[in-house]
């Protein structure tokens, strides 16, 4: 089986993450990350004044917004 770049990325984590793991793990600052979940642009739980990210959400999100090339045959949008 075949890690890819973002499991490497996301191995050995807690499954519950942080505001400073996760702008330390993506290189943002903190601020940036809060406007990210306020945003709706990544996953998160706010309790009470404390935001948690689920690990395989956060995962999920950015595979799906991955900007990687179309792989040969496909259809290209114009």
């Amino acid at each position: 089986m075949t890690t890819s770049g973002l499991d490497a990325l996301f191995d050995g984590l807690g499954k519950t993450l942080t505001v400073p793991e996760v702008a330390s793990l993506l290189g943002m600052t903190k601020q940036g990350i809060y406007h990210w979940l306020r945003d709706g642009v990544i996953p998160g739980y706010k309790v009470g004044a404390t935001w948690f990210i689920l690990r395989d959400e956060l995962k999920e999100t950015l595979r799906a917004g991955a900007n990687s090339r179309p792989a040969e045959g496909e259809n290209k949008e114009d």
